[in-house]
């Protein structure tokens, strides 16, 4: 018989000091002052999915495979709400978080590992979110701030959002309800000024199939999974959904707290899933397939004439990112075009400051029982972020800053078994879950996504990493086979004092009342 783990088990707190109550009515059925009172950590969630490693990989898609792969984006979005359902259900649960969770039951070994996964994953988040606002800076400018400053002032806004923190958790969720919107309305501008054939969006959702596509497209498919699920999301949510008051002695609560946060996180997906939509669907419509030539005579011709020498004059397919993009929809569409995709684009690097450092802090507090201040854990994160994307700021092109996005979304791709299968495994142990454990439809499910998770990162790997030869080439998958294998409950895997894991429990079942 397993042993029970002898970590000691923290008090149940959130970082958050605000706890939000939840309204008590008496009349059954559906309430929309609990769906508001539950509305939040959704939205907050939703905001990995648009951020600018997503925004790009939304308009490469786009442009290379026109509407063919627009199923691929709505699919993504299920898939990524699925393993949010786990993360809110484990949440609400254990009232403890993934990383919580994970220092419970895993041996050192294991769990230092995948707190380092998730620290890289969290600096890769940020590296984007600093890319992103230093184009849009430069592209709201017309080249006035040099890439190098944009970079720099992505510090000074840091700073402004632990500000704005101080003044409570519901204003600071309105504020990144505010920032979604402003995606909303500005790329939503951009699909209604390039009016794509409405027709061909609907069958490019519905209908699973790439006629004519080739590797390049099977590629860009790969990429939207990666680039729309990151890993340190699912950690990130399991712990906001300990922000709202919830009785957890009672089971009724604990199956209605399920509900409306699923409901919220169903909201909030959907919304990004049509942010990206308009992304993806502006380039089908108006760049599949444009050559170089073609676009450089229309920006000459245009009123932003001064950013036609980025495109060689040349018969090839035009390469976008999301700095090119911004140009090209301001060639053919107008300055217009150009300074709001940018305002766009700078809500999206914008909004994933905040989830990124609350992510970083969770993992932190979770894996290692260590507290640190926000403004320490910003300093660290942050610094780790700007020093690379300063480096290549200064000393390369653009090409090269936006081509890190590119390496930074097959990263998180990487990365992400090492949150899926955890939470996949946790949730799906009745010994923690009790009553609210996967049941076997939903096993079979999850784990036909998660061999779909990993299926991607193997492509991945193989395809973005022929560089590394021999045993070197190796070294990543082996690594997450060990560990996720010992995830898994293989106990002849750890050694030493570790040399079996338990799954036996410190949580009790909901109407029971509290830890054990």
């Amino acid at each position: 018989i397993p042993v029970p783990p002898h970590h000691p088990i923290p008090r149940a707190q959130t970082y958050l000091d605000e706890l939000i109550s939840i309204p008590r009515g008496s009349a059954p059925g559906f309430s929309f002052r609990k769906l508001w009172a539950f509305t939040g950590p959704g939205f907050l969630m939703s905001i990995a999915y648009l951020d600018p490693g997503n925004v790009e990989s939304d308009l490469q898609c786009g442009a290379v495979a026109g509407f063919k792969l627009l199923w691929v984006l709505l699919w993504a979005t299920v898939l990524g709400l699925l393993c949010q359902r786990l993360a809110i259900r484990l949440g609400v649960v254990t009232g403890k978080d993934l990383a919580e969770i994970c220092y419970l039951y895993y041996p050192r070994v294991p769990r230092v590992l995948l707190w380092l996964m998730m620290e890289i994953a969290i600096i890769g988040s940020d590296m984007q979110e600093v890319i992103g606002t230093a184009i849009a800076f430069s592209l709201l400018s017309a080249g006035r701030i040099p890439l190098w400053g944009g970079v720099l002032i992505t510090i000074t806004d840091t700073l402004f959002f632990l500000f704005l923190d101080k003044y409570g958790l519901r204003k600071l969720e309105a504020f990144f309800g505010l920032l979604i919107t402003i995606m909303a309305l500005t790329f939503g501008y951009e699909y209604v000024v390039v009016k794509p054939a409405q027709m061909e969006v609907l069958k490019g959702i519905f209908l699973p199939y790439c006629p004519g596509c080739g590797r390049e497209e099977l590629l860009q498919a790969v990429g939207i999974v990666g680039a729309i699920i990151m890993p340190h999301n699912i950690f990130l949510h399991s712990s906001l959904v300990k922000t709202r008051a919830i009785n957890r002695s009672k089971k009724e609560e604990v199956k209605e707290a399920n509900m409306y946060f699923l409901t919220e996180s169903c909201l909030a997906l959907f919304v990004s899933f049509l942010i990206n939509l308009f992304v993806m669907a502006v380039f089908g419509e108006a760049f599949y397939h444009q050559c170089n030539e073609d676009v450089h005579n229309k920006c000459v011709n245009s009123s932003v004439s001064h950013y036609a020498n980025i495109f060689p004059i040349n018969n090839e397919t035009v390469s976008v990112d999301i700095y090119q993009g911004g140009v090209i929809l301001g060639c053919y569409f107008g300055a217009a075009a150009l300074y709001i995709w940018a305002v766009g684009i700078l809500a999206a690097g914008q909004s994933s400051t905040m989830t990124g450092t609350y992510a970083g802090q969770f993992v932190m507090e979770g894996f290692l029982q260590l507290r640190w201040s926000r403004f320490t854990r910003v300093l660290l994160t942050r610094s780790l972020a700007i020093l690379p994307t300063l480096f290549v700021a200064a000393f390369r092109d653009i090409s090269q800053l936006t081509g890190m996005n590119d390496l930074l979304n097959v990263l998180q791709s990487i990365l992400l078994p090492f949150a899926v299968l955890p939470v996949l495994t946790f949730t799906s142990l009745r010994p923690l879950m009790h009553d609210f454990a996967n049941g076997l439809l939903g096993k079979v499910l999850m784990s036909l996504i998660t061999g779909l998770v990993c299926a991607i990162n193997v492509y991945f790997v193989v395809d973005f990493l022929p560089t590394l030869h021999g045993a070197s080439n190796e070294c990543p998958l082996c690594l997450q086979l060990w560990t996720c294998s010992i995830a898994h409950g293989a106990r002849f895997l750890p050694r030493g004092r570790y040399n079996r894991f338990s799954f036996d429990l410190t949580v009790a079942a909901p109407g029971s009342g509290g830890l054990l």
